[in-house]
């Protein structure tokens, strides 16, 4: 590698560890995944696998790096998600209906990407992969008379999940490859559990709530393909492995494993088509394997004395989530590229889940997108993504140590708003397009 591109690569990867204390995972979610790494995969609704834009490829699709060029990408997201519940005829879960607080967070995301020749390039990215946050504040009595959702006053979880990602990619002929290995940091709270270890259900009631944020570190890797078929068509192919990652020790009586965490692991496939020179088409379909990790997968019920913690014990009972994402990317004008996008996902939470998802109401299904690039100059450009998911929610019955109380119902329901805003920089600046009709 030429040393001006080892001494930039280096620049880009002290910004992005400099930057990784910052960043919070939680973002516009399909189940607690987000929905695409940047402004422009946000627009088109996660959606762009076979069409790499920006440095963010390295975290959706690395063998898109050879397409992307010399650049530098930069983005910070508004997120608004609003839960809440409703719950009629419990016996443990405070009832009526309680919104959970905490609802606006600001998440960063860097990238950067060098070519190391014509046929090959590295990058780097720093993203939040996903989360969850809930606050139930202690104003609300539950079933028993104390305050607090679960009857341990303010009630909550604060999960937050960050993802390095460095990748590599090789051009052969229309067919290119790349593989990223990952780095994951993870930071989990819980609190107003209590009761759960007074009834005598954790394996570990020191080590199940109440503790200052706990650290994960794990491992894994992402690869993916793009094989240019012609100038029109593009077929792609991206998935990761699980990110094997350390337990939350401070929460073994908690999660399924002894504080068992890690990342699951996903696969898909993408479509990029040229309907005009200036109009793009894309279709991604995605497979997340939530179900894969016990600790999310495993059902609540039944909840036995002791079973929290243990190597097969409750968890959220999240299903795997298929995922659909359609999008439209038109070159209006020589300098301003408009975007929009719809995604689908199934839902990962069951009836028979809903309390303990009352804690994580990873509900929303559906996606709507739009954003634009202008190009402020040869090397300069502005990126802009709304991605709103309309309200969705997943009613149930109460799930106490004593199986379903008769009579009882839970409703879980969430809607989301994101706003970003990114700024692109190209250091080997490409003409502009002419726009052809």
């Amino acid at each position: 590698m030429p040393s001006d591109h080892k001494n930039q690569l280096r620049i880009g990867l002290c910004v992005l560890a400099l930057s990784a204390a910052l960043t919070k995972g939680a973002q516009a979610t399909e189940g607690y995944f987000v929905e695409g790494p940047g402004a422009r995969d946000q627009a088109l609704a996660g959606a762009g696998m076979a069409n790499s834009q920006d440095a963010f490829a390295t975290a959706n699709n690395p063998a898109g790096l050879v397409d992307v060029g010399h650049q530098f990408n930069g983005d910070l997201s508004i997120f608004n998600p609003n839960r809440q519940y409703y719950a009629t005829g419990t016996a443990l879960v405070a009832p009526g209906s309680v919104n959970s607080g905490r609802d606006i967070f600001l998440i960063p995301a860097l990238a950067y990407a060098v070519p190391l020749s014509g046929d090959s390039a590295l990058g780097v990215a720093l993203t939040g992969n996903g989360g969850m946050d809930t606050t139930y504040y202690g104003n609300v009595r539950c079933g028993f008379g104390a305050p607090g959702v679960f009857c341990g006053g303010k009630a909550g979880v604060d999960l937050n999940q960050a993802l390095i990602t460095i990748g590599y990619a090789q051009r052969f002929g229309a067919l290119s490859l790349g593989m990223a290995p990952v780095v994951a940091v993870q930071a989990f709270s819980a609190y107003g559990l209590g009761a759960f270890g007074q009834f005598g259900l954790s394996s570990n009631p020191a080590e199940l709530t109440d503790h200052s944020p706990n650290y994960s570190v794990g491992g894994g890797v992402r690869a993916g393909a793009q094989y240019h078929v012609n100038e029109q068509l593009t077929l792609a192919l991206a998935g990761s492995t699980p990110i094997w990652s350390t337990t939350f020790a401070s929460y073994s009586g908690l999660f399924a494993g002894g504080g068992g965490f890690d990342i699951p692991g996903e696969i898909g496939a993408g479509v990029a088509y040229k309907i005009l020179p200036t109009l793009t088409a894309v279709l991604d379909y995605k497979h997340i394997f939530y179900s894969g990790v016990k600790s999310v997968g495993d059902p609540m019920s039944p909840l036995l004395p002791g079973s929290l913690g243990t190597a097969n014990g409750p968890g959220f009972g999240w299903r795997d989530v298929d995922v659909i994402a359609l999008g439209l990317e038109w070159r209006a004008l020589d300098n301003l590229t408009l975007r929009a996008g719809y995604a689908h996902n199934s839902q990962p939470i069951t009836s028979s889940n809903v309390t303990f998802n009352i804690l994580a109401p990873g509900v929303v299904t559906d996606h709507i997108g739009g954003g634009f690039t202008y190009a402020v100059n040869r090397n300069s450009a502005l990126d802009f993504a709304v991605l709103y998911s309309p309200r969705a929610g997943v009613s149930g019955p109460e799930v106490t140590p004593y199986g379903p109380t008769p009579g009882s119902n839970i409703n879980i329901s969430m809607s989301q708003l994101e706003v970003t805003v990114g700024y692109t920089y190209h250091f080997d600046a490409a003409p502009l397009v002419v726009a052809k009709y």
